[in-house]
C-alpha cells in the first residue's frame, strides 16, 4: 500500500476501488493510512463502510476487515427477500456459501412492460439476469432483471403434529432454526391431523408469552414409521414426488429401442459395475489392448450409456417433469427419480442379456494414459453381466465367484489393465486429491438405523470413475468441435481471497503455500502430501476443501479446476441428471444420429437458464439428502442422552463449535456459552475459538470428547457439551518469548507444533490433552 498523503476524504467509489485493488482483506486502519485520515474521520469512514456492506458492495469479516464480495454469474436463481426505501425489490442468491460472508444484494429493476411470468414479489424465487451495479452509486452491488418466476412465495411452517389427550395438539417444527419453538394447535384447527402426521401450518396468532398458535393447512403424510422420515426433506424442499399423468402415459406407451438406425454392438461383451443395491444401470464398459502397432501398450475403451434421449423427447411431458426435478434424489430409505420407473429401471436399465439402446463412445488411449482419439455411436447393445464393485474387485484379487469366474480373463483383467494405463494419465494430470470419508447408513427392515459404515474405496470404484471422466471429456470436446451449445460441468479455481485465507492459515502451522503463476491443483496436493500421516492431516484437508469453489452447471466454459481439465461435461448418467440428457441430445444433433436431437431453438442463452435451474436442484438434493441423514441419526441417538462420544471439530463459528462424531458422522453443536466462564474470541485465520484469559484454543480439526445433552429428531439437531478442557496454544508467541519470566513449558497441539505458554497459565497447561491421530477417507467430487 502507498504512503500516507494529505487527507482528502474518499468517496464510496474510491473506497470500492481501493478494496478491490487489495484482495487480501483491508480494514479501517489500512484505509485511513492510505488516505491520511485522522481519528476524527474514523466515524464517517465506518459509516460509509457500513452502508457499502448493507448494500452488499463489500462484506465484513472478523477483526474489522472488509473485502469485495464473491462475484455472481450473469444468470442465477435468487430469492426476493425485501423492498428498499423506494419500493424496489431486493433479492439474494438462492444458494450462497456462508463462508463467503453475507450474500450480496441484487436490486431488481421492474420494466414498464412486464412480460408474462416475470411479475415478482417478496418471497418469490426467480431466475435473474445479473450485472454489477455502478460503483459510483450507493446501494446493492448488483442489479438484476427477472427472466422467469419459478416459485411463488409460500407462507407456511412444516412440522410434526403431536396430539394431546384433551384434543388439539402441538406442532413440532422440522426446521433446525425453529427447534424448540412449538405451535399450539386448537382442536378446531387440527384439520383431522393424527399423531405423527407431517403437516403444513399457517401461523394465525402470536403471543408475547406462551406458545404461538397455528392452523393445519395440509396433511402431508404420516411419520408413524421412520421409513417415512425422508418425507420431511421432500416437502421442506418442495421436491416433486409424483409424475404428471401425461408423463406416466408417455412412459407406459414407450417401446424398446430396435436396431433401426443403430450400430449392432450386441456381441461386444460390455459389463455394468455398480453398487450392490443399484436399481438402474445406465453405464457399461469394455476394454481391450489396441492392436495398432503405432500405439504399442495402448488400449481401446468402450463406454456405453443408456439412450435416454430416445425415450424423453424435447418438449414432451417426460421432458418437462425431468427438467422440473433436475436430478434424482437419493435417501437411505427411498429414491425420488428424475424419470418414471418404466424408463429408469426398465427400458433404460442395461440389464444382462437384454438388448438396449445406448449412446456409446469408443476411445483410443496411448500407453501414457492420454486419449488419442474418440468417436460416438448410437448402438444396440447387450450387457454380458451385472457386477458390483466388491464382486469385480474380489475376482481380480483372486476370489472369483460363479458370475465373475468365466469373465476374469476375457473381460475383467483387460478392464483393470486398461485402468492401469489410464491411471498414468490421471497421475500426470494431477487433479485435486482430497481424501474425505463417505459414510453410508444401513437401515433395519423397520426403517431405523442399524449402523453407519464407511465403504472401502476399491480400485473398481476408481476404474469406473476414470473411464467416466474420459467419456465426459470426449463429449465436451466433440460438441465444442461441432460448435454446438452444451451444458458444461464447471469448477472455478479458488478465489484470491480464499487462497489468501488459506495461506494465512497454513502459516499458523509453519507450512508455506507455493504461489506464483497460474493456480493449479498440484499446489494444493503438495500441501496435502506434506501433512500425510500427521495429526494435522484431517484439519488441513478440511481447510483446503473449504477453500475450493463449488462445482456447478454452466453454458459457458471456464474449466474444471478440481479435475484439472480444460473442458468437461456430464454425459454418463442421463437417467438421473438432466444435464447429461442435454449433452446426449446435442451429440445426436451434432452427429446426425436420429431422433431425440437438441432442438435448434436451444441456444447458449436458453441453456444458461437450464444450467442455473439444475444447479439449484442439485444443491436442493444435496441439502435434502444431508438433512435426512441428520434426522435419522438424531432418531438413532435420541435414547442415548448423557452418553459420551469421540468426534472432531468440523466447524468453528461465533456461535460455537460444530462436532462430527467419529462413529456415525453425526453433526452437533457445542454452544459457545457452554465452553466455560471466560470470553472466547473467534479467530477466522486459525479457524478457532480462543479463550481471552487462558488462551485455551478450540480449533477446526481437534479431536474432542463430548456428551450428548439434547437431541431433536424431527429437526435433526444435536447439542453436545465438551468433556475436559481445550487444546491450549498461545497466539502471541513473539510477546511470550520477549516477556521476562515467561515459562519455558511447551504444550503439544493438534497440529503437532509447539507453542510457548504465557506467564500464569499453569492451570491451562495442566489441563491440556494430547490429541489422537485419525485417518481420513475419500469424499465425493
Amino acid at each position: 500500500m502507498s504512503k500516507p498523503r494529505d487527507a482528502k476524504f474518499p468517496d464510496k467509489a474510491t473506497l470500492l476501488a481501493f478494496i478491490r485493488a487489495h484482495p487480501g482483506k483491508v480494514g479501517t486502519r489500512e484505509i485511513a493510512r492510505e488516505y491520511g485520515l485522522k481519528n476524527a474521520d474514523r466515524a464517517e469512514l465506518k459509516r460509509m463502510l457500513r452502508e457499502l456492506a448493507d448494500g452488499g458492495s463489500i462484506r465484513k469479516s472478523g477483526r474489522r476487515k472488509v473485502s469485495e464480495p464473491a462475484t455472481l454469474p450473469p444468470t442465477l436463481l435468487a430469492d426476493i427477500v425485501s423492498r428498499d426505501a423506494d419500493g424496489e425489490l431486493i433479492a439474494t442468491p438462492s444458494e450462497w456459501d456462508e463462508q463467503d460472508g453475507d450474500a450480496p444484494k441484487i436490486l431488481i429493476h421492474t420494466p414498464r412492460r412486464i412480460k408474462p411470468g416475470t411479475a415478482a414479489g417478496v418471497g418469490d424465487r426467480a431466475l435473474l439476469h445479473v450485472e454489477a451495479a455502478d460503483s459510483r452509486e450507493a446501494g446493492p452491488a448488483y442489479v438484476g432483471r427477472v427472466i422467469r418466476v419459478l416459485e411463488r412465495g409460500k407462507a407456511r411452517i412444516l412440522g410434526i403434529f403431536r396430539a394431546l389427550p384433551q384434543g388439539g395438539g402441538r406442532m413440532v417444527p422440522v426446521d433446525k432454526k425453529q427447534a424448540g419453538r412449538e405451535l399450539n394447535i386448537a382442536a378446531h384447527d387440527a384439520g383431522g391431523a393424527q399423531d405423527g402426521d407431517l403437516v403444513s401450518v399457517d401461523l394465525i396468532r402470536t403471543r408475547s408469552f406462551g406458545l404461538a398458535s397455528g392452523r393445519v393447512k395440509e396433511r402431508l403424510g404420516s411419520l408413524a414409521s421412520e421409513k417415512a422420515i425422508s418425507l420431511i426433506a421432500i416437502h421442506t424442499h418442495d421436491i416433486p414426488q409424483d409424475f404428471s399423468s401425461a408423463a406416466i402415459s408417455e412412459s407406459e406407451a414407450a417401446q424398446p429401442a430396435t436396431l433401426s438406425g443403430r450400430e449392432d454392438w450386441r456381441e461386444l461383451p460390455l459389463v455394468t459395475i455398480d453398487p450392490p443395491d443399484a436399481k438402474d444401470h445406465d453405464d457399461a464398459v469394455h476394454a481391450a489392448p489396441d492392436p495398432d502397432p503405432n500405439n504399442k501398450g495402448g488400449v481401446i475403451l468402450h463406454v456405453a450409456i443408456a439412450d435416454v434421449a430416445y425415450y424423453v423427447r424435447p418438449g414432451s411431458a417426460l421432458d418437462r417433469d425431468a427438467l422440473r426435478r433436475g436430478n434424482s434424489v437419493y435417501f437411505p430409505d427411498r429414491v425420488v427419480p428424475m424419470l418414471p420407473e418404466r424408463i429408469s429401471n426398465d427400458l433404460c436399465s442395461l440389464k444382462p442379456g437384454q438388448p438396449r439402446g445406448a449412446l456409446a463412445v469408443r476411445m483410443v488411449i496411448d500407453a501414457q494414459g492420454r486419449k488419442r482419439s474418440h468417436s460416438f455411436h448410437r448402438v444396440l447393445m447387450r450387457s454380458a453381466a451385472k457386477l458390483s464393485y466388491a464382486q469385480a474387485q474380489a475376482a481380480i484379487d483372486g476370489k472369483p465367484d460363479d458370475v465373475t469366474g468365466p469373465l476374469l480373463e476375457t473381460i475383467l483383467k483387460p478392464l483393470y489393465d486398461a485402468y492401469a494405463v489410464v491411471k498414468r494419465g490421471r497421475d500426470e494430470r494431477d487433479p485435486l486429491d482430497l481424501d474425505l470419508p463417505e459414510r453410508k447408513i444401513i437401515l433395519k427392515p423397520d426403517g431405523t438405523v442399524d449402523r453407519v459404515i464407511v465403504p472401502e474405496r476399491l480400485d473398481a470404484h476408481r476404474l469406473i470413475e476414470e473411464f467416466m471422466i474420459l467419456a465426459n471429456v470426449a463429449a465436451a470436446e466433440m460438441l465444442e468441435k461441432k460448435a454446438l451449445p452444451l451444458i458444461y460441468r464447471v469448477h472455478d479455481e479458488p478465489s484470491v481471497e480464499k487462497v489468501h485465507n488459506l495461506v494465512d492459515f497454513l502459516k499458523t502451522l509453519d507450512l508455506s503455500f507455493a504461489k506464483g503463476g497460474a493456480l493449479r491443483p498440484a499446489q494444493f496436493n503438495r500441501i496435502l502430501a506434506m501433512v500425510k500421516g500427521e495429526d494435522s492431516e484431517p484439519l488441513v484437508n478440511e481447510v483446503v476443501l473449504r477453500s475450493q469453489a463449488q462445482a456447478e452447471y454452466s453454458s459457458e466454459n471456464y474449466g474444471h479446476f478440481g479435475l484439472n481439465l480444460r473442458r468437461y461435461a456430464h454425459f454418463t448418467s442421463p437417467i438421473r441428471r438432466y444435464a447429461d440428457l442435454v449433452v446426449h441430445r446435442a451429440l445426436i444433433r451434432a452427429l446426425d444420429l436420429g431422433d431425440g436431437a437438441l432442438p435448434p431453438t436451444e441456444t447458449t442463452e436458453t441453456l444458461a437458464e437450464v444450467a442455473a435451474q439444475i444447479s439449484l436442484t442439485e444443491r436442493r438434493a444435496m441439502k435434502a439428502e444431508r438433512e435426512t441423514v441428520d434426522r435419522l441419526i438424531a432418531h438413532h441417538l435420541a435414547d442415548r442422552i448423557g452418553a459420551t462420544f469421540q468426534g472432531r471439530v468440523s466447524g468453528v463459528t461465533k456461535a460455537g463449535l460444530f462436532v462430527k462424531l467419529s462413529d456415525t458422522g453425526a453433526d452437533g453443536l457445542i454452544p459457545i456459552r457452554s465452553l466455560g466462564d471466560e470470553y472466547y474470541n473467534y479467530d477466522e485465520t486459525r479457524h478457532a475459538l480462543i479463550g481471552s484469559r487462558s488462551g485455551a484454543m478450540h480449533r477446526l480439526g481437534d479431536v474432542v470428547d463430548v456428551k450428548l445433552v439434547e437431541a431433536a429428531p424431527v429437526a435433526g439437531a444435536l447439542r453436545f457439551e465438551l468433556i475436559g478442557n481445550a487444546n491450549v496454544e498461545f497466539t502471541h508467541r513473539k510477546t511470550a518469548r520477549k516477556t521476562k519470566g515467561t515459562s519455558k513449558a511447551k504444550l503439544k497441539t493438534e497440529s503437532g507444533k509447539s507453542a510457548r505458554a504465557k506467564p500464569g497459565r499453569a492451570k491451562a497447561r495442566k489441563a491440556a490433552k494430547p490429541k489422537q491421530k485419525t485417518k481420513s477417507g475419500r469424499g465425493k467430487r
